[in-house]
């Protein structure tokens, strides 16, 4: 059995905890699918690259409304698709081989499951033990049995960017963001897409009027079944279809399965190793990443409250520094975690949301924006987007920010800042310049009209 200073179950973040710090010693990283984890190989960067392409498909298509006569071509889907891993299946390569040949790394291409609390079993054959474990393991796309065990052929977010023709018709079950997201790919690239959730609303977890004006505009778009479950899945090469509660159906050349995703803990043997989970299924932790067991750590999806790729890469950070100085353990900071839903309009949030806060019994007051009611909304002759503002109104301090529309992560970016350093509304909104006309001005305006004591 080999021996190890450093064992990393994962690719994702997992693989930039081998710093400086370990130069001269022995890391083990393992890795059963593609280097590079969720992120690079079927989340984060493939899926934006696809919104990106579908953002220019939109702006041909609205273009007559800024006086500008153009037409949509055509979509080369293959193309598009080969643009996207053509960049990133080569990035993924290039970190396998650094890491194969790396001087002080050795890398398992395998499954590693725990066969005690310092060592592991993995599916090359190889046993190994390591004085430090990280579990990095990410997760996967939940498949609800019932479409699992229904026969029908199906895609999820891991496999449907790979297609090799883009589907007349596109059926999504889910409502949250990975459904939104790809729902606005394809139907800008020329999908009809059909969405089925269970609640009323799309993106529930979002400030709910984010949700509900998002809902009602998803509406106009695409072909939306709320508030219903499927009975009955059917198909063959064909295509697909689902049968409804309400008794309404939706039919597809491909099925999307977008229910959300779930930590791959079920498939790492932690019972023989004691490690303990939470509820849900991921591995439990302190604020400093650690496990239950002396030696064992867990980063990112496998064990955060949040699944976001800007969490897992700052838990990183922080457990690198905690696997080389056990004598000076820093704290993950999740106060004030920011997510953003590339899909149309795209959408940003950090903070609490209204319900929350009323339902905290805080004492808040709220402010709402239109992109419409500014210079540059003019411009862009938008009609539906909005920056909510949240604050504390016995502080000043910003308790929630929801922006829905054009570059929302981008101008969320100020707000997030103010929140992380303790700057009162008064000072953001006054306390610098604003550049007139850019579309920033949206964030001020939302700012200026916070009803706010005077101080």
């Amino acid at each position: 059995m080999a021996d190890f200073d450093l064992a990393i179950i994962g690719s994702g973040s997992g693989n930039s905890l081998v710093t400086a710090d370990f130069d001269g010693k022995r890391v083990a990283v393992i890795e059963r699918g593609a280097f590079g984890g969720t992120c690079l190989n079927v989340g984060c960067i493939p899926t934006k690259m696809y919104v990106y392409a579908a953002d220019v498909a939109a702006t041909v298509r609205h273009a007559a409304r800024f006086g500008i006569d153009a037409r949509l071509e055509g979509v080369r889907w293959r193309d598009i698709r080969d643009r996207v891993f053509d960049r990133i299946d080569p990035i993924s390569a290039g970190g396998q081989a650094y890491r194969t040949n790396g001087e002080n790394t050795t890398t398992f291409l395998g499954h590693a499951e725990f066969t005690g609390p310092k060592s592991l079993r993995i599916s090359t054959g190889d046993q190994i033990s390591a004085d430090q474990i990280v579990i990095a393991a990410g997760g996967r796309p939940m498949v609800p049995d019932v479409v699992a065990q229904s026969g029908v052929g199906f895609h999820t977010s891991d496999t449907i960017m790979r297609l090799d023709e883009l589907p007349e018709r596109l059926v999504i079950l889910g409502g949250g963001y990975i459904s939104a997201e790809f729902a606005h790919v394809f139907s800008a690239l020329g999908s009809q897409v059909s969405v089925v959730a269970r609640g009323t609303r799309l993106l529930r977890h979002l400030d709910s009027e984010i949700s509900e004006r998002f809902t009602q505009l998803a509406a106009t778009r695409w072909d939306l079944h709320l508030g219903v479950e499927a009975t009955k899945f059917s198909g063959d090469h064909r295509g697909v279809r689902l049968d409804f509660t309400d008794g309404s159906s939706a039919e597809g050349d491909v099925l999307l399965v977008a229910t959300g995703r779930i930590p791959n803990t079920d498939r790492l043997g932690l019972a023989a190793a004691g490690i303990h989970t939470l509820y849900d299924g991921r591995v439990k932790v302190d604020c400093y990443g650690r496990t239950n067991v002396e030696g064992v750590w867990a980063v990112g999806d496998v064990s955060s409250d949040f699944q976001l790729k800007h969490v897992a890469n700052h838990e990183a950070r922080v457990l690198a520094h905690n696997l080389a100085h056990p004598e000076d353990l820093r704290e993950f900071d999740h106060r004030f975690v920011p997510a953003a839903v590339f899909t149309d309009p795209q959408i940003a949030s950090v903070g609490y949301t209204e319900d929350e806060v009323r339902a905290a019994r805080l004492n808040y007051v709220t402010a709402t924006q239109a992109y419409g009611d500014t210079a540059y909304g003019w411009a862009m002759e938008d009609q539906s987007g909005i920056c909510k503002l949240i604050a504390d109104a016995d502080t000043g301090l910003l308790l929630g920010a929801h922006l829905m529309g054009y570059q929302s992560s981008n101008l969320i970016q100020p707000l997030i800042q103010a929140m992380c350093f303790g700057q009162r509304v008064p000072e953001l909104a006054r306390g610098q310049y604003w550049i007139h006309p850019a579309l920033m001005e949206v964030v001020e305006n939302a700012l200026l009209k916070l009803d706010l004591p005077a101080r």
